[in-house]
């Protein structure tokens, strides 16, 4: 079967889990950016957790099925209907034959998740077919969806789960205002103590430029960097460094401005010093953050990261738990 694509959404992708093993070659992760959701979404309809879905950001596409698919949608408060009847998030339903499924405007979060029955079976690319649009791989043609194009789907080879549901207490919420652990950094000693304090002191917005690439936030007082002599090689910014790599969540601040985190389609090194790194266990949150969203940063040592990792893990666990027992 397949997916014809009757209008694209504003941001469409396929993505997986990610392509991981390159980026020291400079590919990034890429995948869903969310991966709760995106999990639960295949697991709902007995996926493997790794398929392909498609990620639509802030405003859904319009999608046609040639034949009856079960689908499932997870993340982001986009309400769905097929042939203008509305359907609901984390419940598997049933696309028939020459239906439309086709969105409302976004209510909750940023990014959606829409997962079929046997996959998005598009070529697999360095292990993955996730979409990485900076550098055309993967994905659908490695772009973006656009009107026209025709989306394969995998064959259906478990059991149906029409009708199944996802526990209202592993269904995420996405609030206006939240609070981002991050881990402070190899630079941040570069920032003045007083604008280190700042830094966690204020509340910042989140800016129109936020993608799959990165996030930028506003709103905060500028930071100062200590007065320091410049090494050989790096830049007149005061942030500036010799280039290193930049982990996936890590944050530089050019100028001392406005903080930019960078998440999973961002390139893995350059000049500016990374004053720290968000923790793995809430770059979903950050994901799911709309523009002038508010977030405060919070600082965490190694052991309460790990911690918080640790319960991230057992709330997927458990939603593995709800959905296959």
């Amino acid at each position: 079967m397949a997916i014809k694509v009757l209008h694209a959404g504003l941001a469409t992708t396929v993505q997986d889990a990610g392509r991981t093993g390159y980026y020291h070659l400079g590919i990034p992760l890429s995948g869903a950016l969310d991966q709760y959701s995106f999990r639960a979404a295949n697991l709902l309809l007995g996926n493997a957790e790794d398929a392909a879905v498609l990620e639509m950001t802030m405003l859904g596409p319009k999608l046609e099925f040639t034949q009856d698919a079960l689908i499932a949608l997870a993340g982001a408060n986009l309400p769905a209907k097929l042939d203008g009847v509305a359907i609901p998030n984390y419940e598997v339903v049933v696309a028939k034959a020459g239906s439309v499924l086709s969105f409302d405007y976004l209510k909750d979060g940023v990014r959606g998740y829409l997962a079929v029955a046997g996959g998005i079976d598009v070529p697999v690319v360095l292990g993955s077919r996730s979409t990485y649009i900076l550098g055309a791989m993967g994905g659908f043609c490695g772009r973006k969806l656009q009107v026209g194009d025709v989306l394969p789907v995998g064959a259906v080879t478990g059991p149906s789960h029409l009708g199944r549901k996802l526990p209202d207490q592993l269904k995420s919420v996405f609030p206006k205002d939240v609070q981002v652990r991050m881990l402070p950094g190899l630079y941040f000693h570069w920032l003045t103590e007083a604008s280190g304090k700042l830094f966690f002191e204020d509340t910042w917005c989140v800016g129109a430029e936020a993608d799959r690439i990165a996030y930028r936030f506003k709103g905060g007082r500028p930071l100062e960097f200590a007065p320091r002599e410049r090494p050989f090689g790096a830049g007149s910014d005061p942030s500036n460094i010799v280039d290193a790599g930049y982990p996936i969540g890590s944050i530089q601040v050019p100028g001392g401005l406005e903080p930019i985190l960078l998440h999973r389609d961002a390139i893995s090194g350059g000049g500016y010093a990374m004053i720290g790194t968000v923790i793995s266990a809430d770059m979903d949150l950050v994901a799911q953050l709309q523009p002038n969203f508010r977030a405060q940063f919070v600082a965490v040592d190694m052991a309460q990261a790990l911690v918080a990792r640790a319960k991230y893990k057992q709330r997927v666990s458990e939603l593995r738990k709800a959905l296959t027992s």
